[in-house]
């Protein structure tokens, strides 16, 4: 039997996404994405925040660029990778990445006020 490698997040934009394009013209957006959660310990309520690198390609990364601004809360469908690069010391480094394959839009009519009216919708990612 083979795994299974499925991320379900739901969370707020930590900066406004990065879109870049590659030699190929292939496009990749990526930004962080914080999830929290409430503890308790010790009778005290506690929230602990989770950073994630969010990774985004091809058409769903343009797509994603003009919809998600920085604080813009989302549900998201992915798959967690870890991959390795050197750094400029020549050093091997690792990072690990979501790799969202769906996001959609969440909150109230008013939170996007400011913007042209945009409707929730699921957007699939481009094979």
């Amino acid at each position: 039997m083979s795994g299974i490698n499925k991320v379900i997040l739901v969370g707020h934009l930590g900066k406004d996404p990065d879109l870049r394009y590659l030699q190929n013209n292939v496009a990749v957006l990526s930004f962080p994405l914080a999830t929290s959660e409430t503890i308790i310990k010790n009778g005290e309520k506690i929230e602990q925040t989770e950073w994630h690198n969010i990774v985004m390609w091809r058409g769903l990364a343009e797509a994603a660029e003009k919809m998600l601004k920085k604080g813009r809360l989302i549900y998201m469908e992915g798959k967690c990778r870890t991959r390795s690069f050197d750094d400029k010391n020549g050093l091997k480094k690792y990072t690990t990445e979501i790799v969202a394959e769906s996001f959609t839009l969440l909150g109230r009519p008013g939170d996007f006020e400011q913007e042209a009216p945009i409707e929730k919708k699921q957007i699939p990612i481009d094979e």
